[in-house]
């Protein structure tokens, strides 16, 4: 048996945060980052709505990138201080991810962050408050999916916590706030949604389900991606959908290693974060050379290909790199600036921790240490995967 879960309701289109107006329930505390959702009037509109709605509104503001253990349970306490029955989460992929963690530890104070690492695991939520999401980036989708992604930054390790518990009620999906995303951000987002869709087709556990979201997401990806990036309003438009897209399919139908090795080096180097997308995008045509190694998965790969009029897996690739060069992305971790004695001298323990990462599971070759220390080494200095 398998299953297939989604936010209960979608807004779509722009000026859909007046749906706020349209809640019911007593309390809502809205969870925030750093400022730009303020900056730009979002966060006023939000609390302006929900107080129309009838509800008293508290925020939690300062969600830093790559949220922490330590920032999650600040926002559960702030929780249970307040006792909300909804929880509203607004901006990027940061803010969210935090608040679906909040909400565990909100309704379960008991529940440990260990409890809640291993995928599948988290207790029944919904006890005492519901979830609504309102993405401001193009690219986590996390507002559609179970997903949340929380750096324990004492071990400096990304942990992808995995439950359809918290799959959002409402998601909130208004293409006005993407546009506030600057360049950089659009790039990184832009092909972090091109990884969510195309793991998500070639994913031991895709289905009939998942795979037309999933191509669908891809090509919208392609056709718009490039034009978001330089400024095109109606582009990030799509960009924005098509990044929600892609979410509904990896949601179900899970990711695979580039996504292991992006949690696994992005907090990993002494020289500076990767950027979770950037990095995405870096290993992208390396991992599909490597799976195309597999029958099943390369199959899925030509239908990729055919389905953007491409002709084979190589030019597949060869697009990616394409777009990376257009959108200012390193082909290598060389390029990117990784220092290469530290690079080497921690190959074999992110190798390592990138195996255990719960993506891994769902791709279409299960790589040993040896392969998984290959496959970083050729994206390290650039050379060609023929493993």
């Amino acid at each position: 048996m398998a299953r297939f879960t989604l936010p209960r309701d979608v807004y779509f289109g722009r000026g859909t945060l007046e749906e706020l107006k349209n809640l019911t329930g007593k309390k809502a505390i809205v969870v925030v980052g750093g400022g730009s959702m303020k900056r730009f009037g979002f966060l006023d509109k939000v609390e302006a709505n929900l107080k129309e709605a009838g509800l008293e509104v508290q925020l939690f503001e300062g969600v830093e990138p790559d949220p922490s253990v330590e920032t999650v349970m600040k926002g559960a306490a702030a929780m249970r201080e307040f006792e909300p029955d909804w929880i509203v989460a607004i901006g990027g992929g940061s803010p969210i991810d935090a608040a679906k963690a909040m909400w565990a530890f909100y309704e379960y104070p008991e529940v440990t962050f260990e409890d809640l690492i291993t995928p599948f695991s988290f207790p029944t939520l919904r006890q005492k408050a519901k979830f609504l999401a309102i993405p401001s980036t193009s690219g986590t989708a996390t507002e559609v999916t179970a997903f949340s992604v929380i750096t324990d930054y004492a071990k400096g390790i990304k942990y992808p916590l995995a439950d359809f518990n918290i799959t959002p009620d409402v998601a909130i999906v208004d293409p006005d706030l993407a546009e506030t995303m600057p360049q950089k951000l659009v790039a990184h987002t832009g092909m972090d949604a091109l990884t969510h869709a195309i793991e998500a087709y070639v994913s031991t556990v895709a289905s009939p389900f998942t795979d037309p979201l999933a191509i669908k997401a891809i090509q919208m990806v392609m056709q718009y991606l490039p034009a978001s990036y330089n400024g095109c309003s109606n582009a990030k438009e799509q960009m924005h959908y098509a990044q929600c897209l892609a979410g509904m399919a990896f949601s179900n139908a899970l990711l695979g290693i580039v996504h292991s090795m992006a949690h696994k080096t992005g907090a990993a180097f002494s020289t500076g974060h990767i950027p979770h997308g950037c990095a995405n995008a870096i290993y992208l045509p390396y991992v599909i050379k490597y799976n195309a190694k597999d029958m099943r998965a390369a199959k899925r790969y030509e239908d990729i290909a055919n389905a953007l009029g491409l002709d084979g897996i190589d030019a597949l690739c060869a697009r990616i790199d394409e777009f990376n060069q257009r959108l200012g992305i390193p082909k290598t971790l060389k390029e990117f600036g990784i220092n290469e004695a530290e690079f080497k001298e921690k190959l074999s323990a992110i190798s390592e921790n990138a195996i255990g990462d719960a993506c891994t599971g769902s791709n279409p070759r299960i790589p040993t240490q040896e392969e998984m220390e290959k496959l970083f080494t050729c994206i390290y200095y650039g050379t060609e995967v023929a493993f």
